[in-house]
């Protein structure tokens, strides 16, 4: 490849302060190579070269949920395995590619798999892409996941437009951005209490009454458990006394990435099961009915999230004229 700026990647000037501390792999304890700046401007720069859409807006496809890219036009697929540096999505219901083109006219790229701790990566290799999505020029993240219901009044086949999250992994001191910080990408110190944009979740609830939704979308909190076990009842009923409305296994991590990257987000969550709180219940959560309920909510979710994307679009273009 040929010698790259490594500061300017599709007409986005990153930050210019030097690279001081971090060499150009740096290596934990337990042996995993944690990625620079410079190796993920050249996973940026092999991307650019397979396609010619220059995406604005970023999705994540959560389980079940990998049929929200077939409504990207002149589309161009390219599976994780052929891209330098990319981990492997092994779980059933993530397909393991990147999929470029244009959602109405809006330049945009999907991640159809993501990658989850349970599969034994770290966290900042699970959110890897976001970055790569922030040198691609992204400046919007969509992050959809399958999670469960706390909340007694949602139903399965409910969506959550997501307006905060409580970082438990974090608790524990398991956070995407633990290690050294390099400026190019964002602060030490990233604030969070706006990591949903607000303007983003008012625009969600005015389309969902136009789409004569409105009586399944709901709004609340979400929570990222690292599984991939499914939650025991204690779990669930202290979860339920935190202000937990919905518990996946994603997401949280992916959103503070992409606001250290100073990317919009908006996240969206899909309850595809009742958590059980009892006992006495005998249902018993499982993935194949997270895939089944993603597969009765595609049409819903895919003309939802293009017309979202098409109202995210007039905000950055206003924005950023």
């Amino acid at each position: 490849m040929a010698p790259i700026n490594a500061d300017v990647v599709n007409g986005s000037k990153a930050s210019s302060l030097p690279k001081t501390t971090l060499p150009e792999v740096e290596t934990e304890s337990n042996g995993n190579k944690r990625y620079s700046y410079e190796m993920l401007v050249e996973t940026a720069h092999f991307l650019l070269s397979r396609t010619p859409v220059r995406p604005m807006i970023g999705v994540i496809c959560g389980s079940g949920m990998g049929s929200l890219a077939e409504n990207i036009v002149d589309a161009h697929c390219i599976p994780y395995e052929e891209i330098p540096n990319f981990p492997i999505s092994t779980v059933e219901g993530h397909h393991g590619k990147l999929v470029f083109g244009h959602l109405n006219d809006v330049p945009v790229v999907a991640m159809q798999g993501r990658f989850h701790y349970y599969e034994g990566y770290p966290l900042w290799k699970c959110c890897l892409p976001i970055r790569v999505m922030k040198l691609l020029g992204v400046k919007t993240l969509i992050a959809t996941n399958a999670a469960g219901g706390l909340n007694p009044n949602y139903k399965i086949g409910d969506l959550m437009i997501v307006k905060d999250h409580i970082n438990m992994m974090g608790f524990a001191g398991n956070n995407p951005l633990h290690g050294p910080n390099d400026e190019r990408f964002g602060p030490r110190f990233p604030p969070m209490n706006k990591a949903y944009n607000y303007e983003y979740r008012k625009i969600a609830k005015e389309v969902a009454k136009e789409l004569n939704i409105q009586d399944i979308v709901r709004e609340g909190v979400y929570t990222c458990l690292g599984g991939p076990n499914f939650e025991t009842v204690a779990e669930i009923n202290m979860l339920k006394l935190v202000g937990v409305d919905a518990v996946g296994m994603s997401t949280v991590h992916e959103v503070i990435t992409a606001r250290h990257c100073d990317m919009n987000v908006f996240g969206l969550s899909l309850i595809t099961n009742e958590c059980v709180t009892s006992y006495e219940h005998e249902g018993e959560a499982n993935h194949e009915e997270v895939l089944d309920v993603g597969r009765m909510r595609q049409d819903i979710l895919r003309n939802y999230l293009s017309k979202l994307v098409v109202r995210f679009a007039q905000i950055l273009k206003r924005d950023n004229p």
